[in-house]
């Protein structure tokens, strides 16, 4: 059975496409081209391309124009996708998708093909105290809803209010109970007057230490301007009278008063509404109640272990090794469960959601009986002062086997296959291809944590001929192995050189070590630039506040110039006159306060990016495509002979990309290879 459908230009089969059930998605799984799930049972397929639809999505009645509510203005036109881009962002629900849509190109509105079926009705009588528009009700609506609701600060799903006029990037969706909440209550932490829903914490002084500024709450609140009181939607909503959890053998009881308090869970303070447990005498915030007993983050190698073995003397030394500040054993803790580990952390540090993915670990649970996570077959094997080694491997991510060199002759372009860094002693080599790997790198893991991200990452390997990856943590483009997280919604990889980066970092650009950091908005103390609000850095925790930026931290200290016979060293400060502040690569001015590559001996002075040159982690000979040359491109290293880039007419001084066609004369730096038009 054939079908002609808007959407594809060639002819749809039908077929029966078969799965096999994973616990997370298949990265690798055909999708629907209309819905973006993954297909499943009887569907429809292009034989020319990769092109899939569902059965159902193949098959419903789509009006080619069609009149909504949701954006009543203009008529909407049903597409195949959005125009705006691969992939946009629904007006209605907030979520990024690729499937069908219905747009208006005068106002570039999108609806998902989900959202723009769906009925509403007008919400009369809604309070304009809360929100200044009319809102719509949705009733059937059984998926999440983005963005968090701006009253409970909670995830969308169910039944919920959407106001039309308020789009990208400031939705306004709320839970219909959060909509229909009264106005005015009474409430026993303030008996004196009633409280008023305002929809948003009251104005207040900086560096306020009330609770609601403390927790940095954001939503609708209920307030008593006279009293200075304000209450959370968190405490009036969900905040039961007692509560029983497995992790704690007695019941918690709620006191509802304005009270303040140092909650025995996590030693912070608290301001008002604790739970209070009658046989341990401990009070507590309501979201420390919860805190799990075990759970491994990738922090860690071992499980750790909520503490309530409360010390009244403080242990010397005793650092949390997440924020590495002072841990306070006269309050609850994590801490490790392996014999002889002294790892501890902050409850809160521990369970932040940049570190936790959330999985907890149930009791009994065996460390030492994993899956086997071996990349590697070994094939002979030599003894080293009574110690074995592999001297022969057969690598998942090469076909010919490999040998061992510990003191091989290296020739100076040969870099690891994995890391994409200049290869050293020891390392395994194949006799019959350029394919050589350090010893480390044939080591890794198939599957492994890291403290740059809270979910395991696998290990992967590019293609020759590749679209090119970027490092979600230096920011550098490269080839080779990475580590990467498929899990729904996450995609991030990261590269060899930074997965072998740890927690602390010593750094000779400073006298102190330095920590690992998430979700610090701060400028790097070596490019100056400012890091992204959920990136990770390296920085001390001194009075210096010294801060490095993945990229930055992971600099070769040593780099080669081609008219140099000594080696360039990373440089982090420069005291020469201003008129001496110049590359000697492409005599343009450096700045003073940036760091530089050096050789003391010729006085050669070099911008970082002149000295590594665009592509210093693609290896050399490899191809790439995915430019708009109509051939793929080579990496190369332009050392005696510098043709000029076709579209800047600079020399290209180190890697560039060659055309290695016969008759096409090309050459291009990196950065020009994205305005080319052919």
């Amino acid at each position: 059975m054939e079908l002609q459908h808007f959407s594809h230009p060639h002819p749809l089969v039908s077929f029966k496409y078969q799965t096999v059930a994973r616990e997370e998605v298949d990265p690798e799984a055909a999708l629907c081209l209309g819905c973006e799930k993954p297909v499943e049972g009887w569907s429809y397929g292009c034989n020319q391309c990769e092109f899939y639809l569902h059965k159902g999505c193949a098959e419903l009645e789509l009006a080619p124009k069609i009149q909504n509510p949701f954006h009543p203005k203009h008529p909407l036109t049903l597409l195949p996708n959005s125009p705006q881009s691969r992939s946009g962002f629904c007006d209605l629900c907030g979520k990024n998708y690729g499937g069908f849509v219905y747009y208006c190109n005068d106002c570039n509105f999108d609806l998902h093909i989900n959202c723009a079926l769906l009925q509403s009705s007008i919400a009369a009588n809604f309070p304009n105290s809360l929100h200044p528009h009319s809102l719509h009700f949705i009733q059937n609506y059984n998926k999440e809803v983005e963005p968090d609701c701006p009253g409970c600060q909670k995830p969308i799903s169910g039944p919920f209010y959407h106001c039309s006029d308020c789009t990208y990037p400031t939705f306004f969706n709320l839970h219909k109970e959060c909509a229909e909440l009264p106005l005015e209550i009474n409430h026993p932490c303030d008996r004196k007057h009633p409280l008023t829903l305002l929809p948003q914490p009251p104005t207040h002084p900086q560096k306020c230490s009330c609770y609601l500024c403390r927790i940095q709450w954001k939503g609708f609140v209920y307030s008593c301007s006279l009293c200075n009181f304000d209450l959370s939607l968190d405490d009036f909503l969900f905040s039961p009278p007692t509560i029983t959890v497995a992790s704690h053998e007695h019941p918690w009881m709620l006191v509802s008063r304005k009270m303040s308090f140092v909650c025995d869970c996590c030693g912070t303070d608290g301001y008002h509404s604790p739970y209070f447990c009658a046989t341990c005498h401990l009070l507590v915030h309501k979201n420390c109640i919860s805190l799990p007993r075990n759970i491994r983050i990738t922090r860690h190698c071992h499980v750790i272990c909520f503490s309530y073995s409360f010390q009244q003397n403080q242990v010397e030394d005793c650092m949390c090794r997440i924020c590495y500040t002072e841990v306070d054993t006269s309050y609850g803790r994590y801490c490790c469960s392996a014999s002889g580990c002294d790892y501890i952390a902050h409850a809160h540090c521990a369970t932040n959601k940049s570190i936790w993915d959330g999985t907890i670990i149930e009791e009994g649970y065996d460390e030492k009986h994993g899956p086997s996570n071996l990349i590697t077959d070994v094939i002979e094997q030599i003894s080293i002062e009574e110690i074995m080694v592999a001297s022969k491997i057969k690598h998942s991510y090469h076909h010919h086997n490999l040998r061992l060199t510990f003191s091989g002759e290296i020739k100076d372009d040969s870099q690891c296959d994995g890391c994409m860094r200049p290869i050293s002693n020891p390392f395994y080599s194949c006799e019959q291809c350029k394919f050589f790997l350090h010893k480390n790198c044939a080591e890794l893991s198939k599957e492994m944590g890291h403290p740059f991200h809270k979910h395991a990452l696998t290990l992967t390997n590019s293609r020759t001929l590749v679209e090119y990856s970027i490092c979600n943590a230096c920011s550098h483009w490269y080839q080779g192995f990475s580590y990467r997280c498929y899990r729904r919604g996450c995609s991030l990889n990261f590269d060899i050189r930074c997965m072998l980066m740890l927690n602390t970092l010593n750094h000779p650009s400073h006298d102190h070590s330095l920590f690992l950091e998430h979700n610090r908005q701060r400028d790097c103390s070596a490019c100056s630039g400012t890091m992204e609000p959920w990136s990770v850095a390296y920085r001390c925790m001194k009075r210096c506040d010294y801060t490095l930026d993945v990229g930055c931290a992971t600099l070769p200290l040593t780099a080669w110039y081609k008219y140099d016979k000594h080696p360039l060293t990373l440089t982090y400060s420069d005291e020469s006159e201003p008129s001496q502040l110049y590359c000697d690569l492409c005599e343009k001015e450096r700045q003073p306060n940036s760091w530089f590559y050096y050789c003391a001996d010729c006085d050669n002075s070099l911008h970082l990016n002149c000295a590594l040159g665009d592509l210093p982690y693609m290896k050399l000979g490899n191809k790439i495509k995915g430019t708009r040359h109509r051939h793929p491109l080579t990496v190369v290293k332009n050392i005696w002979n510098c043709p000029p880039c076709v579209e800047c007419r600079e020399l290209c001084n180190g890697q560039a990309l060659e055309c290695k066609e016969t008759g096409c004369n090309f050459t291009v730096h990196w950065d020009c290879c994205w305005d080319l038009t052919f």
